[in-house]
């Protein structure tokens, strides 16, 4: 099956490191500078700069530099185009579920009870 929204790709990956999760997850809270974005992880800045840009490249935060100060945000249309796919797949998956459970009840039907 053909990926239908290549778009989703880059979101998804940047999604997979539990680094960029939490900076999300912190970021769904408002705006922050870069140092205090950092500053719960045992890892160095520039090491933490590439998550930031990662996440920036998959359009899932912005940052805007103002005088030495770098504060990102989070873009919660990009975010909620990742989840919309999950809804999605959530139904599709849920709807074969209901339909193999309604197969296999009629496969056996219960016994009656005896006397």
């Amino acid at each position: 099956m053909a990926n239908q929204r290549p778009a989703l790709d880059p979101i998804f990956h940047a999604l997979a490191d539990p680094t960029r999760r939490a900076v999300i997850g912190r970021l769904m809270q408002g705006a922050a500078p870069v140092k205090e974005l950092a500053q719960p992880f045992a890892m160095g800045l520039p090491a933490f700069l590439k998550h930031l840009g990662v996440l920036e490249a998959a359009g899932l935060i912005h940052s805007e530099k103002q005088g030495r100060v770098r504060t990102c945000r989070v873009d919660a249309a990009r975010l909620a185009a990742a989840e919309q796919w999950l809804a999605e797949q959530r139904a599709l998956w849920q709807g074969r579920a209901d339909r193999l459970a309604a197969f296999v009840e009629s496969q056996n039907p219960p016994n009656p009870p005896s006397e």
